[in-house]
């Protein structure tokens, strides 16, 4: 039997598969319920009767077989039977109460036809999630494998559903009080233009320790270009920020705004303005106003403060007539309806339209953060190829250990005029020092410019 670590991957035997899931139990262990879903190439279901869960304990005419047990959660799947249209089978684990942070002794094991053990991944490092995708039986050629993944959600088993693209619904709303008018729900106000350096805040007005933080970084950063040649070098720089619903605890956490704080001074050395433009998204994207370091202390909690849902959705059958679920991120005064999943192509391409609308002459730096979950690799692939002709380069960063699809292949990525990318991953972001992350931000982005410059791109002098 194979002992897999999250990310790893093994085959499994040609034959029918019993997937089980097991736990310690004790006084106070919360019930853990198992799940799947029949996925396609694209990452998403064909219909809601591709998810397998409590209320729906089959699918695809009994391929994937959802069945219950005594502190173990047994799910039944029959490779030869799946229909060609999916892809992976996702296996994830929720609890209704509580979150994974209490259970011990996690694990998944796939087992042959016989009962043999095939395959065992013993989950570690859960913490405050209810939904962990544990991992996937999936299509490699003729032959299908098992992928540990351990990618927690706090959103609970609708937003997993969601980012699969299941219908859920909302709660049904609580009655009016009477003498309150109806409150409607608030809708994305236009994004500001840039705010110009002449007009932006003095930065003397921060708050003495983030002041000192930012000193210290815009030195980091400078010292960081001067090493690699890119002293007086002028740049546009980007933040695209990913919201996902298994992003969510970063945001809680205030990781998210920890990243913006740090990646700030890039733009203050690079930018004419020091301006930093910014992105956020999920399954959908919204553009935020461009920020400066003197604005730090309202954008940080104005626009990646907590993750908050408005409602939180429930899986099962839609009633006739019902909403369907959205997720919310709730800045302030706006809200963003940006649903749970992961679309990378949508905001990218919204990044190259933007940067083809601004005037010619100046290089784009697009620092790009995901915690994976990156699944649409074709249309990624092909954006980068279109963009490569452009004076854009994305440096693409991975929060944790997960799958991040092409954006580990990047560097074998045919069909571009030059290498318009790079991609690396940290365990814990907060764990790593202001002066490798700016070396490893910026370790491509001088390579690519004189590439660039070489192929006839217009990325100025």
């Amino acid at each position: 039997m194979i002992v897999l670590n999250k990310g790893a991957n093994a085959p499994l035997p040609d034959a029918d598969l019993t997937v089980r899931v097991r736990w310690a139990t004790g006084p106070g262990t919360p019930d853990v319920d198992a799940s799947a879903l029949l996925v396609g190439a694209n990452g998403k279901v064909t219909s809601d009767a591709d998810f397998v869960f409590y209320n729906q304990p089959e699918a695809a005419g009994g391929a994937v077989r959802h069945l219950g047990g005594s502190g173990e959660q047994r799910i039944d799947v029959r490779p030869g039977a799946l229909p060609g249209r999916v892809d992976r089978v996702v296996l994830a684990v929720s609890v209704d109460q509580g979150t994974f942070g209490s259970l011990s002794g996690l694990e998944l094991t796939v087992e042959d036809a016989s009962g043999a053990p095939a395959a065992r991944y013993p989950v570690e490092g859960a913490a405050g999630e209810t939904v962990l995708v544990l991992g996937e039986v999936y299509r490699r050629g003729d032959q299908w494998k098992l992928r540990a993944i351990g990618q927690g959600y706090d959103t609970g088993l609708a937003g997993l559903a969601t980012d699969y693209g299941v219908s859920v619904d909302d709660e049904p709303d609580p009655a009016p009080a009477p003498a309150s008018a109806p409150v409607p729900v608030p809708v994305p106000a236009p994004v500001p233009a840039p705010v110009p350096a002449a007009v932006a805040a003095d930065e003397s007005a921060l708050p003495p320790d983030m002041r000192q933080r930012i000193s210290l970084r815009k030195q980091a950063v400078g010292v960081t270009l001067e090493k690699k040649g890119l002293t007086g070098v002028r740049a546009k720089v980007a933040l695209v920020l990913d919201a996902s619903g298994s992003m969510s605890a970063l945001y809680n956490s205030g990781a998210v705004g920890r990243v913006v704080e740090r990646m700030a001074p890039v733009a203050a050395q690079l930018d004419e303005n020091g301006s930093l433009d910014a992105w956020i998204f999920a399954t959908r994207s919204a553009r935020l106003p461009a920020l400066t370091i003197a604005d730090l202390p309202s954008w940080v909690p104005d626009h990646v403060g907590r993750y908050e849902s408005a409602k939180r959705p429930q899986a099962g059958p839609s009633p006739e007539g019902g909403r369907k679920s959205r997720l919310s991120l709730k800045r302030g005064a706006r809200r963003f309806d940006l649903g749970w999943g992961n679309n990378e192509p949508e905001v990218m391409a919204d990044v190259i339209a933007f940067s083809e609308a601004e005037p010619p002459g100046e290089p784009a730096l697009i620092l790009f953060f995901s915690d994976g979950g990156v699944h649409q690799d074709r249309q990624i692939a092909d954006l980068l190829r279109r963009a490569s002709s452009l004076p854009i380069f994305w440096q693409f960063v991975g929060l944790g250990r997960a799958d991040y699809g092409i954006l580990e292949d990047l560097d074998t990525l045919s069909g571009r005029l030059v290498d318009n990318a790079g991609f690396f991953s940290i365990d814990d972001i907060d764990q790593i020092s202001d002066e490798e992350l700016y070396e490893r931000l910026l370790s491509e982005f001088p390579r690519w410019l004189q590439a660039a410059r070489a192929a006839g791109v217009p990325v100025g002098r």
